[in-house]
This record gives C-alpha cells, sequence and structure tokens, in this order.
C-alpha cells in the first residue's frame, strides 16, 4: 500500500475523515476506486494489490484501502489535486486525462506544486523520530526506478566502524543493469555528490560533499531497487551501503584537525595573556625636570613606592656622575626619612596583633568553659540515678556524645596550652632584652646628634669618591698605553708557569710509575723464594717415596714365591672334586643350558622383568614343545641366575621374573 503523509501535500477541498459516502465519478451508481492504481497509461488494465502498513503515531495517511471517502466527480480539480498528490495521473473511468495540461513525464499537473522528495515526511531521511517509536520505512519513487523499504522486523543492516571524517560510502547490491545516471538519481538526494567510482561488478564508491551526507545514505542500506517496471533479476538488487574507507577524507579531516588545534592553541594563548598580569610602565630617562617630580614624589607617602622603583632603575643605569651626585643625594636622603614612617606603621599593626591575640585567647576560654560544662551534663547523665531511665539506643547516643565532646575539649586544650607557652617564651625574651631598651632610652639623644654628623660626613666622603673617581679615569686613559705592553708581558709568564706546571706533574707521575715498580719487584722477588721452598720440599718427598718403593718390592718377591707353591697343591686337590659338582649341578642336560641361556638374555633386555607368559611366548616361536610348567620349574631351581617378584597393587598384582646373574657372582 503507497502511503503519503499529509506535511508538504495541497489541501485538498473536503476533509476526508468527515466524509462517508462513497466514492463515485458522475453518478451515485458507478463502480468505487479502491484498490486498483494505474501506474501507466498504456497498462491501463493490469493492477496491483498493495498492503497496507501501520502509520505512526501522529502522522495522518491517505490509504487507498481505506473506507471509500465521498467525492462527487463535479468537481474535477479536487480530485485530481488528490490523484496528483498520490502520484497518479488524474484520469477518467474512461481512460481519458481530465486535465489537458498534465505532463506525464514529471507525473505532476501544470500549476500545482510539485511534491519535492526532500519535504518534511517524503523525503529519504525522515523527521527526527522519537526512540520510543519505531522507524518505518517508506516506498521511494524515482524517474527511472523504484526504492522498496526492507522487513521491519529484520534487524538493522551491519556497518562497519566509521573512519573519521568520512565523506565516501560503499554501495553494493546495485542492479547489473545501473548506470551511473540512476546512481546519482537515487544518492542525489542525500546530498551533493562529488565523484562516483563505478566497478564492472555490482558496486560503487560514491563521495559527497559534507559528512551529514553520509548518514542519509546509509539509511538507502537494505532497500529493494528496482528499475522501471522490470522484475529481471538483472534489473533488481538489494542496496547495501557502508562507511569506506578514502586517503582524500582522511588528509581533509587531517587538515581540519590541524586547523582546529592551532585555533585552540591561539585562543589558549590570548586568555593567557588575557590574564598574565600587566607591565609595568616604562621608567623615563634621567633629566633635571624628571629628577624634580621623583623628588617631589618621594616625600609623599602615596607615590614613594613609584618614585624608589624611579631611582633604583636610574641609579642600575649609571645616571649618578659628578654634575648629579648632588641631586641623587637628596632623594637617597628623603627616601631615609620613610624608614621611621614603617617602623611606626610596624608598631600600630603589632599592637593590633597583641590586641586580636587577647581577644582570641578570651574567646578561646569562654569556649572550653562552655566545652567543659557539656561533658559535665553527660557525666551527671551517666551516674546510676538518670542512668537507668534511659533506653539502649539512648545510652549508646549520649556514650558516643561525650567521647566526642572529651576528644574536642582536650585537642583545645592543647591548644590553649601551646599559645600561653608560646607566650611565656616571648616574655622571658622581653626580660633580656628590658636592660638594652633602658639603654637606648638614654643614649637616644646622643645617638640622634651622631646619626647628623655621619650624615654630613658621608656627604663629604661621597664628593671625594666622586673627585677620586674622575682622577682615576683620566689615569686610566693616560696608562692604556702601558698595560697593553704590560698584558703581553702577563702572558707570556702565565705560559711559561703553565709549562713548568706541565713538567713538574709530569715528574710526579715518573716518580710514582717508578715506586710502584720497585713494589712490584719486590714482590716477584718473593715469589721466586717461595717456590725454590716448594721444590726442594717435593725433591725430598720424592726421595722418601722411592725408597719406599724399593721396600715393597722386595717384600713382594718373598710372597709371590710362597704362593706359587700354595696353588699347586690346591690345584691337585680341585681336580677330583670336579666329577662330583657336575654331577649334582641343577642343569641337567644340554637343552636345559641352551634355555637357560636364551631366558638369561631375553630378561638381560627386559632389566624391569616379564611374567613367565611372556618368556613362554618368546620360547614357543622357537620350540613348540616347550610348556610354561618346565620353564617354571627350571627357572625356580637356578635361584642364583633368576629370581621372582611381585609388582603391582590390589587387582593388577603381577608375578615378574628377572635376571640376577651378575648378583649371584658376587653372592657365590
Amino acid at each position: 500500500m503507497f502511503l503519503v503523509q499529509y506535511a508538504g501535500l495541497n489541501q485538498l477541498p473536503f476533509d476526508p475523515a468527515n466524509n462517508n459516502e462513497p466514492l463515485q465519478f458522475t453518478n451515485t451508481t458507478g463502480p468505487l476506486l479502491s484498490e486498483s492504481v494505474i501506474e501507466n497509461g498504456s497498462e491501463s488494465s493490469k493492477k496491483r494489490k498493495r498492503t497496507a502498513i501501520p502509520p505512526a503515531d501522529g502522522v495522518r495517511n491517505l490509504n487507498l484501502d481505506s473506507t471509500p471517502m465521498g467525492l462527487p466527480m463535479s468537481d474535477p480539480a479536487a480530485w485530481a489535486t488528490a490523484m496528483n498528490n498520490l502520484g497518479m495521473a488524474p484520469m477518467g473511468m474512461t481512460g481519458q486525462p481530465l486535465l489537458p495540461d498534465f505532463d506525464p513525464a514529471l507525473g505532476m499537473m501544470t500549476g500545482i506544486p510539485p511534491i519535492n522528495p526532500m519535504m518534511p515526511g517524503l523525503g529519504i531521511v525522515p523527521p527526527p523520530i522519537p526512540p520510543d517509536m519505531p522507524a518505518v520505512k517508506e516506498i521511494i519513487h524515482c524517474k527511472t526506478c523504484t526504492l522498496f523499504p526492507p522487513n521491519p522486523n529484520l534487524p538493522p543492516p551491519a556497518t562497519r566502524e566509521r573512519p573519521p571524517g568520512c565523506k565516501t560510502v560503499f554501495v553494493g547490491g546495485l542492479p547489473e543493469n545501473g548506470t551511473e545516471q540512476i546512481i546519482t538519481e537515487v544518492f542525489e538526494q542525500c546530498g551533493e555528490i562529488i565523484a562516483i567510482r563505478k566497478s564492472k561488478k555490482n558496486f560503487c564508491h560514491i563521495r559527497f560533499a559534507e559528512e551529514f551526507m553520509v548518514d542519509k545514505a546509509l539509511y538507502l542500506s537494505g532497500y529493494r531497487i528496482r528499475l522501471g517496471s522490470s522484475t529481471d533479476k538483472k534489473d533488481t538488487g538489494r542496496l547495501h551501503v557502508d562507511f569506506a574507507q578514502a586517503r582524500d577524507d582522511l588528509y581533509e579531516w587531517e587538515c581540519k584537525q590541524r586547523m582546529l588545534a592551532r585555533e585552540e592553541r591561539h585562543r589558549r594563548r590570548m586568555e593567557e595573556e588575557r590574564f598574565h598580569p600587566p607591565s609595568p610602565p616604562p621608567v623615563v630617562h634621567y633629566s633635571d625636570h624628571e629628577c624634580s617630580i621623583v623628588a617631589e614624589k618621594l616625600k609623599d607617602d602615596s607615590k614613594f613606592s613609584e618614585a624608589v622603583q624611579t631611582l633604583l632603575t636610574w641609579i642600575e643605569r649609571g645616571e649618578v656622575n659628578r654634575r648629579t651626585a648632588n641631586n641623587f643625594y637628596s632623594m637617597i636622603q628623603s627616601a631615609n626619612s620613610h624608614i621611621r614612617r614603617l617602623m611606626n606603621e610596624k608598631a600600630v599593626h603589632e599592637k593590633e596583633m597583641e590586641e586580636a591575640k587577647e581577644k582570641f585567647k578570651v574567646a578561646f576560654s569562654g569556649i572550653l568553659v562552655q566545652f567543659e560544662q557539656i561533658v559535665a551534663v553527660y557525666h551527671s547523665a551517666s551516674k546510676q540515678k538518670a542512668w537507668d531511665h534511659f533506653t539502649k539506643a539512648q545510652r549508646k547516643n549520649i556514650n558516643v556524645w561525650c567521647k566526642q565532646a572529651e576528644e574536642i575539649r582536650n585537642i583545645h586544650n592543647d591548644e590553649l596550652m601551646g599559645i600561653r607557652r608560646e607566650e611565656e617564651m616571648e616574655m622571658s625574651d622581653d626580660e633580656i632584652e628590658d636592660p638594652a631598651e633602658t639603654k637606648e632610652t638614654e643614649e637616644s639623644a646622643l645617638i640622634s646628634q651622631v646619626e647628623a654628623l655621619k650624615e654630613e660626613n658621608d656627604s663629604l666622603r661621597w664628593q671625594l669618591d666622586a673627585y677620586r673617581n674622575e682622577v682615576e679615569l683620566l689615569k686610566q686613559e693616560q696608562g692604556k698605553v702601558s698595560r697593553e705592553e704590560d698584558t703581553t708581558k702577563e702572558q707570556q709568564l702565565k705560559l711559561l708557569q703553565q709549562a713548568l706546571q706541565g713538567v713538574q706533574q709530569h715528574l710526579l707521575k715518573v716518580q710514582d710509575e717508578y715506586k710502584k715498580k720497585e713494589t712490584e719487584l719486590e714482590k716477584v722477588k718473593e715469589d721466586k723464594l717461595q717456590m725454590e721452598k716448594l721444590l726442594e720440599t717435593l725433591r725430598e718427598q720424592q726421595e722418601m717415596a722411592n725408597e719406599e718403593d724399593k721396600e715393597r718390592n722386595t717384600a713382594d718377591n718373598q710372597g709371590t714365591e710362597s704362593s706359587t707353591s700354595r696353588i699347586c697343591a690346591s690345584s691337585q686337590e680341585k681336580e677330583c672334586p670336579l666329577e662330583s659338582t657336575l654331577s649334582s649341578s641343577p642343569v641337567k642336560s644340554e637343552r636345559e643350558a641352551l634355555l637357560v641361556g636364551i631366558i638369561s638374555t631375553f630378561l638381560h633386555v627386559h632389566p624391569f622383568g616379564a611374567s613367565i607368559e611372556y618368556i613362554c611366548s618368546y620360547l614357543q616361536r622357537l620350540d613348540t614343545k616347550i610348556s610354561t610348567t618346565e620353564v617354571e620349574v627350571l627357572m625356580t631351581r637356578l635361584q642364583h641366575t633368576f629370581k621372582q617378584e611381585l609388582s603391582g597393587v590390589g587387582a593388577s598384582l603381577e608375578k615378574r621374573w628377572k635376571f640376577c646373574g651378575f648378583d649371584g657372582l658376587k653372592m657365590t
């Protein structure tokens, strides 16, 4: 069902909500226009039923499947306006146009304002929708194609992460017969298109002029596109719009960020300069007129600080000379007169500070008295007479309040004691200084006289110093030539002194090296002596060892003679019992001896032992007549060659035979 909102449409000459009469053409018995829509003049017989989409809240819609609206055909202008707003050519039942000035190419009538696709409610990007209300996408009609919205129940199409400064989109799922004109027709309504790069396959890249246009283009992701009225696969497709990463977009975004950073730095610099304190005014150059002005300012208490700064800069610049010395002296003298004023101000402030301290002490002591009273109230309430009448919660609160009050009282007591200690220290210092003050009062008159005399003497001295400086300048100018010669001589002397110092340092280094070598030689001599002593001791030990070897050799020769006689006797005794041992051996035949050799080699290869079944299975490969009982009896007879052990726990208990012939040799 085609959905159109009222916003931006031409006003109908009737109210569809209040008219319940059927919509007829010229008579009241004519057919109703309910479900058929004529899409083209040539295909007037084709009809297509459109399903109704539920409208959003607060939006009034014109629905062709809704209750028929009564509109007599006698008012052709109203009928033409309604059909034009619905995007249909105004025609009668016979197929003839109602108005001759209708332009079928544009799909609108001359003289009637067209429906702008970017008008509120009809544009590609709808007006802002509340977050609770689901977005309803509409069918979008273009000149050469139609866009059908996706299923609203499906999840929104997935997109990649948005690159910074993205102005380019990727558009996939285009029809095979789609051209750049069709792409521009669909996407130019989102904004100004700068470039389109179309691939031979069914996708392209579109670059817009601004970033917000990309958001409008993403709204079309998921729409099905159909070229004209064709249903061929090459004329249909499903659009997929996503962000694309382009170097031009990134470069423009970086340039913009750099520009914003420059603006931010400039703004911060301007703010810092605004908050900087103003620079002091420049100090004027010295002149007689300015000197008189500064001298007057020095006498004024309010302008004293400014005048003193000017006087200081003049002195540092070197404005003092023989001609201006008296003027500077008078200014310095007037600056000195302010010392008494400053001392008097300091004394006044000290008195004010002492009075404030006394007031603070009095108020602080009053506060401590009140704290003591509150603590006494808590203690009296905690006695048994009153304590039994309080509840548990009240007792708990009283205990907490009492502890807090005691802590605060103790802190304030410590502060008061600290203040009193400081006062006692100050009093002790004042007692020490009292005799000096009495002496000062007696001598103050004499000191004032002495100071006046000192000032006169100082002025005379400064005048003499000025004359001396001028004389020295004259002498320096005359003695410049002689000084140049002296400087050359001094330089030569310095070079010679440096050379002598270098020679002395070299001699000291050589002496140190000589001493080190002497110590090394002494150490080498001591090592030689020790080595000689070691060699002598080794020689003595070798001689002793050689003597002992000779003695042992003689003793061994005597023992060998006696042992040979014994061996001959024993061999004669052993020849006769060999026959008896052969007759009593556990191996009774040559076949059993072969079995013993094969079993011993097999078990020697298996150091962890093997079961009797495993051994017999190996032997039966050589001889099938061998039985397990025969092998087991043979191995039990040879206890020094084979031994049986139990391995495993519980149900996995197993008897294993091991080869122990080497151990049997040691035992026998």
